[in-house]
């Protein structure tokens, strides 16, 4: 089931999708999304997608804190970097 999350008085929407070993997690911006390694980030590139990849994450906090990894040309249009935090990954992508 969605969540509303709050980064700086922006008010984004995760999910955490628990699966027999796991979880996927996903917190969705206007331009864009975070997501933790269970997501492809070759998928996201192929269509066009923002994204940005973190890795090592068990739940959403760590999801914000955690350096991206990974990232979209989207996303790098939009700002995002290897290695910035997740929350400052999410803000540049709920700004476009």
């Amino acid at each position: 089931m969605p969540q509303m999350i709050t980064i700086d008085q922006q008010s984004l929407i995760a999910y955490q999708i628990q699966t027999p070993h796991t979880s996927a997690m996903l917190i969705a911006a206007k331009s864009g999304f975070l997501a933790c390694a269970y997501f492809d980030i070759a998928i996201a590139e192929k269509v066009g997608d923002a994204a940005a990849i973190v890795t090592g994450v068990k739940t959403l906090d760590d999801m914000l804190n955690a350096p991206v990894v990974r990232l979209s040309s989207a996303a790098a249009q939009l700002g995002v970097t290897v290695g910035m935090s997740g929350r400052d990954a999410l803000l540049k992508l709920n700004e476009a």
